[in-house]
């Protein structure tokens, strides 16, 4: 039964969450979203735990389709790096900002980035593409993030400063703008670098905060070095181009781990845990 525990763990962390914003915010959403949210992801743990290959496809489907379609175009939240700064400037701790402080911000420090490989409805329709694994050397143009992440912060801004009028319509057109422009340039650069996580890796501004965090997480993938043959396949394989043999915390690309698990999946000798 040990090896249940983490789907466990999960499980009673989002439980907590939402039970707590649930009767601090006096509102059931809280209580359904979260819930919602962390059955989803135990469920895939679960199903990882199991064996079955589509596990985590499963959770990025359910949890993806369920903040791209209900709370985005249904809900219309902006659920978006803008929305964040909507709602902060706004100085409203709702929406996107809790999402933001569970998922983005402090979430990281105990599983890293797995919202990036569980849970992101952009890499949800990204990781359908062909290039699952990367064919090309990793770019050095990391630093286009921070101009994303720059230009997101600026728009919501100038927005506030000139008392702009209808904002809450305009960060719904901008959500429905955002994700479109998100998902081009996201399929464009997967077929230019032979990438599906080139967005990822170059563009996302939201990992300008998961990097940081996610340098510290609790969660981590490590290597038995009795166990590893050093074949090579954990490194051949990986999205993100980290070197998931160095049990270190400043491994090459360690804070890029999407704990998608196919390191894990490919290693001949079980030396990852």
């Amino acid at each position: 039964m040990k090896k249940y525990a983490l789907p466990a763990i999960m499980l009673i962390v989002f439980e907590a969450v939402a039970i707590t914003l649930w009767l601090t915010k006096d509102n059931l959403f809280y209580l359904f979203n979260f819930s919602y949210i962390g059955i989803s992801i135990s469920l895939g743990l679960f199903l990882f735990v199991r064996k079955y290959k589509h596990a985590r496809r499963i959770v990025q489907l359910l949890v993806g389709l369920y903040m791209l379609v209900y709370l985005g175009f249904i809900s219309q939240e902006n659920m978006q790096i803008e929305g964040f700064w909507y709602y902060l400037f706004a100085g409203v701790f709702e929406a996107a900002t809790i999402h933001y402080a569970v998922a983005k911000i402090f979430g990281p420090l105990v599983f890293g980035r797995g919202w990036c490989g569980f849970a992101c409805w952009t890499a949800m329709v990204l990781d359908f593409l062909p290039y699952k694994t990367p064919e090309q050397p990793r770019k050095k143009i990391g630093w286009i993030r921070y101009v994303t992440f720059a230009a997101s912060l600026v728009f919501v801004a100038a927005l506030f400063l000139t008392h702009t009028s209808n904002i809450e319509r305009i960060m719904f057109w901008a959500f429905l703008i955002g994700n479109i422009l998100y998902y081009a340039t996201g399929i464009i650069l997967a077929f230019a670098f032979k990438d599906n996580r080139a967005f990822c890796k170059y563009i996302c501004p939201i990992t300008v905060f998961l990097k940081p965090m996610s340098y510290f997480s609790l969660f981590r993938i490590k290597c038995d070095k009795n166990k590893c043959v050093d074949c090579g396949k954990c490194k051949k394989i990986c999205p993100m181009n980290v070197d998931i043999t160095d049990n270190s915390r400043k491994r090459l690309n360690g804070t890029e781990c999407i704990l998608c698990m196919e390191c894990k999946n490919a290693c001949p000798k079980n030396a990852l845990k």
